[in-house]
């Protein structure tokens, strides 16, 4: 009673002041607590006048205190909307993924500037069967006004933005995005771009167009959710969360900057210039930049401990391991532990520096070195979920006895898996050192071989250089070139 609790910046660490604190806490493993509830964010900016740069709420505390205080993604919604009314709202805008065992929500939120404490939003529930996405941009439009089962929004969302000016037209007209988060070039590239990647290829029956998100005037903005061609199962969630617009117009394998070796990345900054030019890299789902991602299953026909799992990952989606974090366990691996190593210690012992540095290697030779990241990716998350069906199988048997028991029991599991697949990892990153050492190659024998680079690569050398490389006989001397 009467206790409180400090508020740090989620991104930079800096204390924004205190709340109340509330009786009890629901346990919380990364992004998912223990009544399966999880949420996932990204940010959009928006109206920078619509900083408040005296409120207490940043989005990252919003999103993990409501996962203390939550059971439901209904009751989620209501906690950060709660808490933005009476501590305000100090970050940008905001999208969350919000979801529990039966409902998925998607919300964009963005602060009312200083001296108006409070938050404007919308919350819609995505339709059973469909999928939903956003990408560092507001992904709500024109919603219903009067359907509280699968709408909510903020009761001065449209008054206010008429107050600021941002629209003046009817209500039942009114686009959040529009009004609160007006579409750049970049906004389009760089963000609606990534939906489209997931989209179309969770459903490639609908040939969904690149208009919009190239920027063609008067094109049809992207859907705010799609019907997927088939059912989705996790391990096809992960790989939509692996994507660099591969087989599209904006593959990244494909131009110049991808190199000899086909990398799909491309150093920041975004945007550069030449001769006052300003031109862009794109900007895919798998980035060298990713902290962390993770895939949030959630099942109401388990008991919550074994029925929820954080899938998480450290690093480059494309090259990282998702590995099986039951919601309800009381410890985490320590590889994965906060506190183990940081930003400016690498250790062996931690499992963003393990995955990063093995990342990081690949990139060098990435068209031959990404092959064998992915075999053994592929046999790790291959073999948790094979393995789903029996671990859970006992995990049940033993919460019928005791739920104690099966909490312990898939603890221990998941504990034990995410340390052996950091030290797996490990000896991955020893083997592409062995392997790729000097720009050769040993081959499985361990014979030394020397590719060299592509021929598609030597005749982009060649049509950049003419004959600068090109060897010469001399006089007299034997044999050809």
């Amino acid at each position: 009673t009467g206790s409180f609790l400090d508020i740090y910046e989620w991104d930079t660490g800096k204390h924004l002041g205190r709340i109340k604190q509330v009786p009890f806490t629901y346990t919380v493993v990364g992004n998912m607590n223990e009544f399966q509830v999880s949420i996932g964010e990204t940010t959009w900016g928006g109206r920078s006048d619509l900083r408040d740069p005296e409120a207490v709420m940043d989005y990252g505390s919003l999103m993990y205190i409501a996962l203390q205080r939550a059971k439901t993604a209904r009751e989620a919604i209501q906690v950060i909307t709660d808490l933005c009314a009476e501590y305000g709202y100090y970050s940008s805008g905001e999208t969350f993924s919000i979801a529990d065992p039966t409902e998925v929500w998607i919300m964009d939120l963005i602060g009312k500037g200083p001296g108006n404490k409070g938050a404007v939003w919308v919350a819609r529930k995505v339709p059973e069967g469909y999928i939903s996405g956003h990408a560092n941009q507001a992904r709500i439009r024109q919603f219903p006004l009067k359907d509280k089962e699968n709408c909510l929004y903020a009761d001065d969302v449209i008054s206010f933005a008429k107050s600021k000016g941002y629209y003046s037209g009817k209500d039942k007209e009114f686009s959040f995005a529009d009004a609160y988060a007006p579409l750049s070039y970049g906004a389009l590239r760089f963000c609606e771009a990534r939906v489209w990647s997931m989209f179309r290829r969770a459903a490639p029956s609908q040939n969904l167009s690149m208009d919009f998100v190239k920027g063609v005037k008067g094109s049809e903005p992207m859907p705010l959710w799609i019907k997927p061609d088939n059912k989705l199962d996790v391990d096809d969630v992960m790989e939509l969360m692996r994507d660099h617009f591969e087989g599209s117009e904006f593959d990244m394998t494909k131009d110049v900057g991808a190199g000899p070796y086909k990398l799909p990345y491309r150093w920041r900054p975004l945007t550069w210039t030449v001769d006052s030019v300003l031109y862009c890299n794109e900007r895919a789902t798998s980035t060298q930049q990713t902290g962390f991602s993770f895939v949030a299953q959630a099942r109401e026909w388990l008991p919550h401990p074994i029925g929820g799992i954080l899938w998480f990952g450290v690093d480059d989606t494309y090259s990282t391991v998702y590995i099986p974090m039951y919601c309800a366990i009381d410890r985490v691996p320590s590889s994965f532990a906060v506190g183990t190593g940081s930003f400016q210690d690498f250790t062996w012992d931690s499992a963003f520096w393990v995955f990063n540095f093995v990342s990081n290697y690949t990139y060098t030779r990435y068209s031959d070195m990404i092959q064998d990241v992915q075999k053994v990716q592929r046999d790790i998350e291959g073999r948790f979920l094979a393995d789903q069906k029996k671990i859970e199988q006992k995990a049940l048997v033993l919460y019928n006895q005791a739920s104690q028991l099966a909490v312990d029991y898939l603890t221990d599991y998941s504990v034990r898996i995410g340390n052996e697949t950091v030290a797996r990892w490990k000896k991955l990153g020893e083997f592409l050192i062995y392997k790729y050492l000097d720009g050769n190659v040993k081959d499985e024998l361990g014979n030394v071989t020397h590719p060299g680079y592509p021929p598609a690569w030597y005749q982009h050398v060649v049509g950049e250089t003419k004959d600068h490389f090109r060897m010469k006989k001399l006089e007299g001397e034997e044999g050809s070139h």
